[in-house]
């Protein structure tokens, strides 16, 4: 059997500040996925964030998976790997007052 596998950015150059979520993505042919955060700027430079990974049935009513990904002050990048996800994907996160994360968020998928 041939594996399918495809990268796709989903966040580029994007401010995170307080609450927010990346873009959902479509990814029902997948059956693993590794979600990537490229920090390129920060606001305070102690800045350390937890994001959730939600799945969703149709991209638009959305749940907690069950995997964080933490962000630390001291790392550029970044990963959370996740299985048996459903149709749709996306992080979630909410960062303090004074905080912000320029980023760059990757999706690879497998199948």
């Amino acid at each position: 059997m041939l594996r399918s596998s495809h990268t796709a950015v989903v966040e580029r150059n994007i401010w995170w500040e307080g609450e927010w979520s990346t873009e959902p993505y479509e990814a029902a042919w997948a059956t693993r996925a590794v979600a990537f955060v490229r920090v390129l700027e920060r606001r305070n430079i102690a800045v350390d964030a937890t994001l959730r990974v939600q799945i969703s049935p149709d991209g638009i009513h959305w749940c907690d998976e069950g995997n964080v990904l933490n962000v630390s002050a001291d790392k550029d990048i970044s990963f959370a790997r996740v299985s048996q996800f459903g149709g749709w994907l996306r992080l979630t996160g909410v960062l303090g007052p004074e905080q912000g994360l320029k980023v760059v968020v990757y999706l690879a998928l497998q199948g």
